[in-house]
Parts: C-alpha cells; sequence; structure tokens
C-alpha cells in the first residue's frame, strides 16, 4: 500500500484482498448493522428518546453531545478480583464520597460495567470443556454412583478434556493442544471488565471523580485508573 497522489493505492496483485475488504464490510451492513429487527430496535430508541427529551433535555445539546453526560474516569477491574467482581452501582460511588460540599444522588451519576471476553470468562475458550467440568463437579460424582463405571469414566474423560485436533485431512489422529506449546505470548486472562463512570451534570463531574477514586482506594487499595480525570474537564462548568 502507497499513496499517489494523494490517494491510497494497493499492489494489483492485492486486488482480491481488497475486494474481498469492501465485499465482506458491504455484507456486514447487509446482514448485522441495517438487519431489520436491529433497525426496529434503532427506531424503538428513538422514540424513547423523543418522548425522553422533556426530562433529559437531550436537544439542548444537538451539535455538542459531550455536554449531555460528562464521561468522568474510568478503571479495569484488576484481574486478581475479576473471580468475585460485582457491577459497581451509583451508589457506590456515592458511599464512596467525602465532605466536600455537594450531595451526590443516584439520579446524578451513570454507571457502565463492561465486560469483554472470548466467549469462556477468564479462561481459553479453547479449554472450555475442561473448564465446564471445573464449574460441573459436584454433579459429575454424583453421575458416578448411579452410571455404570465404565460409563461414568468415558463420560468423565471426554468432558474434561480439552478441544481436539487433527493434523492434516489425511490422519485419523487427533490430540490436544495446550497454548503454551504455541505461544507463551497468548494471555493468561481472558477477559477485561472495565467500569465507567459518568456525571449527568457538567458541575458534578469533579465530586462524581473524587468519589469514584475514593471508591478505588477502598476497594483495592490503589487507584487502578490510568490517570486522574483531567483537570479541564473536572473544572468545566
Amino acid at each position: 500500500m502507497r499513496v499517489m497522489g494523494d490517494e491510497i493505492c494497493y499492489p494489483a496483485k492485492e486486488y482480491l484482498s481488497i475486494h474481498k475488504l469492501f465485499s465482506a464490510r458491504a455484507d456486514l451492513h447487509r446482514t448485522v448493522y441495517t438487519h431489520s429487527k436491529v433497525k426496529s430496535i434503532e427506531l424503538m430508541a428513538v422514540d424513547a428518546l423523543v418522548k425522553a427529551n422533556g426530562y433529559l433535555k437531550i436537544s439542548s445539546y444537538p451539535f455538542d453531545p459531550a455536554e449531555y453526560w460528562k464521561f468522568c474516569n474510568e478503571y479495569a477491574v484488576p484481574k486478581e478480583k475479576l473471580e468475585h467482581f460485582k457491577n459497581i452501582t451509583p451508589q457506590d460511588i456515592i458511599c464512596s464520597q467525602k465532605a466536600n460540599g455537594i450531595n451526590l444522588k443516584a439520579e446524578d451519576i451513570v454507571v457502565s460495567n463492561v465486560k469483554i471476553d472470548l466467549t469462556r470468562g477468564k479462561h481459553n475458550p479453547l479449554e472450555r470443556y475442561q473448564n465446564n467440568a471445573l464449574v460441573f463437579g459436584d454433579f459429575l460424582k454424583t453421575l458416578v454412583h448411579w452410571l455404570d463405571t465404565e460409563v461414568a469414566v468415558t463420560f468423565l474423560h471426554g468432558y474434561v478434556t480439552s478441544i481436539s485436533f487433527f493434523k492434516d485431512y489425511y490422519s485419523e489422529e487427533k490430540f490436544n493442544i495446550t497454548d503454551d506449546r504455541i505461544s507463551h505470548l497468548l494471555p493468561a486472562c481472558c477477559q477485561d471488565r472495565i467500569v465507567r463512570v459518568y456525571a449527568k451534570k457538567p458541575e458534578l463531574v469533579e465530586a462524581v471523580s473524587e468519589a469514584f477514586e475514593n471508591l478505588q482506594l477502598k476497594m483495592y487499595g490503589v487507584k487502578t485508573q490510568v490517570h486522574e480525570t483531567p483537570e479541564k474537564k473536572r473544572r468545566r462548568a
């Protein structure tokens, strides 16, 4: 790829690859982004926003949507805390507020708890049966009492082993692969949980940001956010 005459150009030999790129984009727009049910939900959301405008004053900032809900900050939950993490609520942040002359209310704050994973929580999706065995361990033990021993052992073995692979289409042998055989760069944890907080009023950004930082200190002993809320955003009313 190179720029020629202010235009991005591609090697002729990559014609099919570039064609597939745009074809895939068009297909996603047809089957996902503009799918009939997606558009139905979009239209219903528009109707809901129109009805809520009288209270939320959404139309007050048509050219400056950042003024609607003010993003204060976010942090990623430490991976050692993921197992027993409970969603953060506006009340959690209010309870972490220190006396500063402003009394925050639940309706002043919006908290977004985002979970991103590779389909199996913290675990490698290629070893999902092994993880399921840990979850359903008690159930499997119960099976041993009433299933024939050989059947139970076969069932247990099939349940706890990871996904099988084969060498090529001419091979009849299957085998398991652990990620350390492939690369040491693969993640040990396959899940992120991100907590984001918003203030519904610009003048509350500073108070919400401070309470959010206090919450992190109370829960983890340190501020896990990458940086403090910018001073300009804190002071702007």
